[in-house]
């Protein structure tokens, strides 16, 4: 379901819009529809990967090795 909104832009910036909408051969409005879906999709990709990145975080890696000392030998005084 589709509706509508109103944007208040500077001139200079819808007489751009038009130009580059013509020049694609779209309408300003699909121009900017395609522009803001974009977003919203990039948005949710980065979003995904943000809790992606921070699971592995909270899990944590294992990067080999065997810790061969305690805690007390590293801390003598």
């Amino acid at each position: 379901m589709k509706g509508n909104l109103t944007l208040r832009l500077e001139k200079n910036v819808i007489r751009k819009a038009k130009l580059l909408a013509a020049a694609r051969g779209v309408s300003v409005s699909e121009l900017l529809a395609r522009y803001v879906e974009g977003e919203l999709r990039s948005d949710a990709e980065y979003q995904k990967a943000m809790r992606k990145a921070l699971a592995l975080m909270k899990r944590g890696f294992h990067l080999g090795g065997k810790i061969t000392w305690t805690r007390e030998e590293l801390h003598e005084r």
